[in-house]
């Protein structure tokens, strides 16, 4: 029990300097670029929590910035770095919207249930490749991943831009508008869409197969002695299969539940670099699934900011892409030195 307390008394002073650490290089780049950081910082702040919308457009932003987080996580589990949930997300999309493509008037019943699992299935199999190269040729998967996110956004790009545009767009490149029985509901009277509960539910899930079954025992076995592993008759292949097709599936379903619930029909670049900054809440998260579900929220509402503070302080909404990775620098910056003079780190 003292060790527990000991632990969390650690994890919370090193949250508690990762934050000052954060403010205070937020407050040097604005000064830098010439603007009052206080008041920079509180217009951040009330973009992202002010009212009602705000909040409603930060839980839409970190929808699928959690589940690409999540996507990411469940090979980092392995050991393994996948950067392939952007691309993944992008193939999720592009296969659920064929799907509604071939029911356009939503006659197929149980139309939702079948888009989404297409969509899952998409980003499964966009994973499958570079699992199998992994598992088959030894070719490192942060590589194939991350050249597959550029095949996939072209591959919708040139859809949406041929034979899938829907002459009704008015010179807009997108496909035909989604019927509503293919499109998630929406809570709240907001933008914020059913998906948000489908990922919550996602990192619980998670969270109890990695620390109270058997898998999550294999995966931590395998990932910090896989020679060791294989000789207890673990089999490392069978898990780089699996862990990456399920990855795979999640980022598939944010990018349907995005092109679905949010945009209402596909469209080239809708990600909105959701699986990039998925990619950097794992990471913030130590492959954490429920410390994942805060960090993605500040992300989300981070960039869910950038729209508002365009507006209301007339500056680049790009700057908030620099604040996100002030953050990243401040939380690992912190950790590291913690680590390095024998304190805990954040996320272990």
């Amino acid at each position: 029990m003292n060790a527990r307390l000991t632990d969390l008394r650690r994890a919370a002073l090193s949250a508690g300097l990762s934050m000052t650490v954060f403010l205070l290089l937020t407050a040097l780049f604005f000064v830098v670029i010439g603007r009052e950081p206080v008041a920079m910082l509180l217009a951040i702040g009330k973009s992202a929590l002010g009212d009602g919308y705000a909040i409603s457009e930060s839980l839409l932003r970190t929808t699928p910035i959690l589940l690409c987080a999540l996507a990411t996580m469940v090979p980092a589990r392995l050991g393994l770095i996948s950067v392939g949930a952007e691309g993944q997300l992008y193939l999720g999309a592009l296969v659920g919207t064929g799907v509604v493509l071939a029911f356009p008037d939503g006659s197929m019943p149980m139309l939702l249930p079948g888009v989404l699992l297409a969509g899952a299935a998409g980003g499964a199999l966009w994973s499958l490749l570079p699992a199998l190269l992994r598992t088959v040729a030894r070719v490192n998967e942060t590589i194939s991943t991350l050249l597959l996110n550029y095949v996939a956004a072209l591959l919708v790009t040139w859809l949406v831009y041929g034979a899938w545009r829907d002459p009704q767009s008015q010179g807009w490149p997108a496909s035909m508008s989604f019927p509503e029985a293919a499109r998630l509901p929406s809570m709240w009277d907001s933008r914020v869409h059913a998906g948000l509960f489908l990922a919550l539910a996602a990192a619980v899930l998670l969270h109890l197969l990695f620390t109270r079954t058997r898998w999550g025992m294999t995966l931590d076995v395998l990932r910090s002695g896989p020679r060791a592993g294989q000789a207890a008759g673990l089999n490392l292949s069978h898990q780089i299969l699996i862990t990456m097709l399920v990855g795979g599936a999640l980022a598939g379903l944010a990018g349907i539940a995005e092109t679905g619930a949010v945009q209402g029909r596909l469209q080239a670049d809708f990600s909105n670099g959701a699986g990039l900054s998925g990619f950097l809440v794992a990471w913030l998260a130590r492959n954490h699934a429920l410390r994942a579900v805060g960090l993605a929220f500040v992300v989300g509402a981070l960039l869910a900011a950038g729209d508002g503070l365009q507006m209301s302080a007339g500056i680049a909404s790009s700057a908030t892409l620099v604040v996100q990775g002030l953050l990243f620098v401040a939380v690992l910056g912190v950790g590291g030195w913690r680590t390095r003079h024998g304190g805990a780190y954040v996320g272990r």
